[in-house]
Formats: structure tokens, C-alpha cells, sequence
């Protein structure tokens, strides 16, 4: 159930390919557990190579949109689903394939994660004579030029935000919301969002540490506010309400190699913004976690610099619990809205939160809350180092990693870490990740295109029963996906003609996400559990690079 912190708060202003579910073989087959086959192995990288993706069996997907599709508002930035502006042919139109009179591919947008509501009422878009329906799907895109657009954010691309509108014909299947702030800035390239009920705001992150974090209603026309005078800005990912309003952040930020290793450094943290009341974007403090080792000392950056450093490697070690707690870095009462740096401040705070330090981990980028679970436990997973020479692979975390910290409530300032599933070669470099039911998370790699070629494999989805012990070897990850590649994204690296592969790299799985649409702080991520045999709930992920597909997976036997 939602908790009510403050009461009188609570309210605040295609082509369709088979698929696959997931479980293990022999649990039962209910809403709280779907089961899927596991697709048996990835799909292999080599020159040229363009597989199509593989999914269990139990699984369906059609695309919703993808790249080539048109706008119904274009822009002189862009003017398609996954392409800016900047390299036209003699019609006016990107150059998505390039040819020997057009070379050079117009920039890939990389629509990114994907946050799915529906509204009865329905929404207006472009066309004020349209019926948009009542289902959507908002997406910010990760990439871009500054091409075609005015007053961007410093040297960082421009980029924009568009909603899919489910219902809707191909005319109107894709709107344009908005290219830039309400202050006629340009946006800057955005990653993770989330709805927060209690501001009716859609939160938009940018994985950049120069780059604002911003705020927009879910209606064509609503202006995107900078919100980052008081949820700061960081190499912000993943981001997700609890049930009292708080909003917890992930943040992936690479460190430095260690010497001369390709080991990196962790250089990342998780956050929580807590409003001064549940829907208040501008007041607040901004709380970094603080894990404790066996001797009661904070973790921090500082200590992190060593090969293998003993913390770390405890920290990625099964059986051990760690101490966390949450550390005030930023108040808005106390330390004012100017725009601040997130990841700075969580290693060195202001004088005003002296001592309260962070502790790093390895490019987490993403969490949730499991359903059913009063918002008490929170996976979050690392990235780790995607370098298969790591010496901290199999150690400290190189691999990769799913954390999962335990509170007695969401507020609460104490709780506990400990490692639920530590990463291999074959399961390394998790990204986004979605829970299906009660029990079983979904995580999606982003391994990288040298990780792809030093294991000669292209990225997989897996899913991971929380009530099992991953410690025993027996027990292993489940691969719903085995993603394919798209011919456009095979020409990136090529010599000639200039241009081919312009932005791009092997196809990455993203923006993975369930939901039943539910805009109403009852429906916060998590408060319920989900069904996908009730064609209430439903689920997406987005193909990035390539040809920048976003797909419906749809569940065998659903209603």
C-alpha cells in the first residue's frame, strides 16, 4: 500500500516476431510467476553479421514505433522517431541509408527508457480535431547533434521528447513534445524518466553531470522546467518514486582506470530527493547512500582508488550485509536552488552537510522497487567495468551486479545492502531492468561493442527469481531475449564511404518497462503487483541503434 507521509499533501497540482517468458522449468505457471523458456544462447557478433533477435517462446513483440517514423509535428531539429535533422537529401528527408550520393547517415537519436500511462480523459496533441486515445508511452532520446537548434546546454548535444500515442493511426502515432526548456533552451540528451503522481509531472534524467534534470506535464503544450536546483544534476539514469513521494535516483558516471588496468574506479551513487512535501520539485534535500563496512566506516571514494580494494571486494562478496545510511548532501532551505552538482557533492559536500560522503559503486543504472513489498526492498543493478581484462571482474564487481537495500520503510534513514546476484562474463554489464510479477526482475545488458567482441556475443534480457539464492551455482539467470542486429547497425567502423556508422554501435537493449499505466499515486511502480496475463498491464523495451525500434512484448495466454 502507498504510505501517506502527509495526508493533506497526498495531491499535487510493425512487424510482429515470437517471444519468449521467463522462469525456471517446473515453477508454477500463475500471474505472480510467468514462466518462460530460456532462449539457450546469445546471438554471436561478426563482421556484416545482422541476426534477428530470439525470444522464449512464451513471447511475442510488435513494434509500436521505430525510427523512420514520421513525426505529426516535425521540427528543424528532427523530423522522424530515431533521426535529427542534420543530414538531408535532396528531398528534404534524413539520410537513414547512405548511399553513394548521400554518405553520411543523419544523427540517431537513440530514443531511450520508456515510461508507459494511460488517461481516460485522453490528452490533445498536434491535431486539436484528433482523438489520441487514452494510452501513451514518453520516451526522451539519448542522442543528438546541436545541429538545428538554438541555445544548447554548453558543448552537449540537442535532443527532444516524444510520446507514442498507442491508439492512435500512423499520422498521429508519434508526438513531438518539446525540443526545448520553457526558457527556449535547448534540451540536452536525456536517459531515464518516471511519472511522480503527486507533481503530475514526468521526470526526465540526462546522465550528464553538466546537463539539467527536467520536469513536463503529460500534455502537448506543458513546458519542461529545469528541476535541478533541487534534485541537482549527475550522471542521473535510472529514477523512480516511492510510496511516500520520495524520488530515488541511480546515477552512472565511469571512474578512471585503476593505474594500468582497465579496471575503473567506482565513481557512481544512489540518490534520494526527498520534497519538502510529496509533488514539490523545487523544495527539498538531496540524500546520497552511505554504505558502512565491517568496521563501521563509511565506504567511500576516497578509499576507493586500490586494485581490488577489500571493501569493494566485500561488497561483491554473497553472504555479507552492509550498514546504509542516508546522508543530507544538498537543502534547498539551507544551500538555495541554484543548479548543483550531484556527484561532486556526494564525494565532497558542501561545508553545510560537512562529512556526509557517499559510497561509490560501479555505474549503477537502474533500480526498482519489488511489488508487493510496501516499498521496503529496492534492486538496483552495476554495470561494472565492460571489459573482459578487468582483474576486478570475478572480484570487485567488474562484471557487474545486482544489489538489493532493505529498509523498514521508504523513508527510513537506516537499512541494509547486500549482494543478491553477482555478474559473469556471460551475464555482465546489466542496464535497465523491470519486475514482471511479485518475484521475478527483469535486467537487460548493455555490454558494450568490445565486450560484444571479446565474447563474441551480442546483448541478451534476463530474468531473476528474488526468492532464489544465487550463491548456488545451479541457480542461473533466464534469457528472455537474445538480441539481434539491425544491417544499419553494421556499418559503423567501416572505412568507406565516409559517414557510414556515423553515431552508431551494435544494438543495445533499453528502456524495459512494465506498468499498467495507472497515473494516480495508487499506481506508483511497485504499490501493485503486476499481471501480465491481464492485458491491463503492459510491456516495452526499446532496440537502441540500428534502425531504433521500440516493441510490445506481449505474454502468451494473456487476456
Amino acid at each position: 500500500m502507498i504510505r501517506r507521509k502527509q495526508a493533506l499533501a497526498l495531491v499535487a497540482g510493425g512487424a510482429i516476431a515470437t517471444g519468449a517468458v521467463f522462469v525456471a522449468a517446473g515453477t508454477a505457471s500463475t500471474p505472480s510467476n510467468p514462466v518462460l523458456t530460456g532462449v539457450p544462447t546469445p546471438n554471436t557478433k561478426s563482421d556484416g553479421f545482422a541476426p534477428a533477435s530470439k525470444l522464449s517462446p512464451e513471447l511475442s513483440q510488435i513494434a509500436v514505433a521505430q525510427g523512420s517514423t514520421k513525426l505529426e509535428n516535425t521540427s528543424n531539429l528532427t523530423s522522424y522517431y530515431g533521426y535529427d535533422n542534420d543530414s538531408l537529401n535532396s528531398a528534404g528527408e534524413p539520410v537513414m541509408v547512405p548511399t553513394a550520393t548521400n554518405p553520411t547517415e543523419a544523427h540517431k537519436t537513440e530514443p531511450d527508457k520508456n515510461t508507459y500511462l494511460t488517461f481516460n480523459t485522453g490528452l490533445t496533441g498536434a491535431d486539436a480535431g484528433y482523438d489520441y486515445g487514452s494510452h501513451f508511452l514518453f520516451q526522451g532520446h539519448e542522442g543528438g547533434t546541436q545541429t538545428n537548434c538554438t541555445n544548447p546546454v554548453g558543448s552537449i548535444a540537442c535532443s527532444y521528447i516524444t510520446r507514442i500515442n498507442l491508439d492512435a493511426d500512423a499520422a498521429h502515432r508519434v508526438t513531438l513534445m518539446a525540443t526545448q526548456d520553457k526558457d527556449g533552451n535547448a534540451l540536452a540528451t536525456i536517459d531515464g524518466s518516471t511519472w511522480d503522481p503527486w507533481a503530475r509531472k514526468l521526470i526526465y534524467t540526462t546522465e550528464n553531470a553538466g546537463a539539467p534534470t527536467y520536469a513536463q506535464g503529460a500534455n502537448f503544450g506543458d513546458k519542461v522546467s529545469d528541476i535541478s536546483g533541487a534534485l541537482g544534476r549527475g550522471g542521473y539514469e535510472g529514477i523512480q518514486d516511492d510510496g511516500d513521494g520520495d524520488l530515488w535516483i541511480v546515477e552512472d558516471i565511469g571512474g578512471s582506470n585503476k593505474g594500468a588496468t582497465t579496471a575503473r574506479r567506482p565513481n557512481s551513487f544512489v540518490y534520494r530527493y526527498v520534497p519538502d512535501h510529496p509533488g514539490d520539485l523545487a523544495h527539498g534535500k538531496l540524500q546520497v547512500l552511505q554504505v558502512l563496512n565491517s568496521s563501521s566506516q563509511p565506504i567511500t571514494f576516497e578509499s576507493e582508488a586500490t586494485l581490488n580494494n577489500p571493501d569493494q571486494v566485500a561488497l561483491h562478496t554473497y553472504g555479507n550485509t552492509f550498514t546504509t545510511k542516508w546522508v543530507t548532501i544538498h537543502d534547498t532551505s539551507v544551500d538555495g536552488t541554484t543548479p548543483f552538482n550531484a556527484n561532486t557533492l556526494a564525494k565532497t559536500p558542501l561545508a553545510t552537510h560537512a562529512g556526509n560522503v557517499g559510497t561509490p559503486f560501479k555505474r549503477p543504472e537502474n533500480g526498482n522497487f519489488r511489488p508487493g513489498s510496501d516499498f521496503k526492498q529496492f534492486f538496483f543493478d552495476e554495470t561494472g567495468d565492460t571489459n573482459a581484462s578487468s582483474p576486478e571482474n570475478d572480484t570487485a564487481g567488474g562484471w557487474g551486479s545486482v544489489m538489493k537495500l532493505s529498509q523498514h520503510d521508504p523513508s527510513a534513514n537506516t537499512g541494509t545492502l547486500s549482494l543478491f546476484y553477482k555478474a559473469d562474463g556471460a551475464h555482465a554489464a546489466f542496464d535497465n531492468t523491470t519486475f514482471l510479477s511479485k518475484n521475478i526482475v527483469a535486467f537487460v545488458q548493455d555490454a558494450g561493442d568490445g565486450l560484444h567482441t571479446s565474447l563474441n556475443a551480442l546483448d541478451s534480457g534476463y530474468t531473476l527469481d528474488v526468492t532464489r539464492d544465487y550463491s548456488v551455482a545451479s541457480n542461473q539467470p533466464v534469457r528472455w531475449l537474445a538480441e539481434g542486429r539491425d544491417p544499419s547497425a553494421t556499418l559503423d567502423g567501416s572505412a568507406t564511404p565516409t559517414g557510414f556508422g556515423k553515431n552508431d554501435g551494435d544494438n543495445e537493449i533499453t528502456g524495459v518497462f512494465v506498468s499498467d499505466g495507472d497515473p494516480s499515486i495508487d499506481g506508483v511502480l511497485g504499490n501493485h503487483t503486476p499481471n501480465l496475463y491481464n492485458d491491463r498491464w503492459r510491456w516495452f523495451y526499446t532496440q537502441q541503434h540500428g534502425d531504433n525500434p521500440t516493441y510490445e512484448v506481449i505474454l502468451a495466454g494473456r487476456g
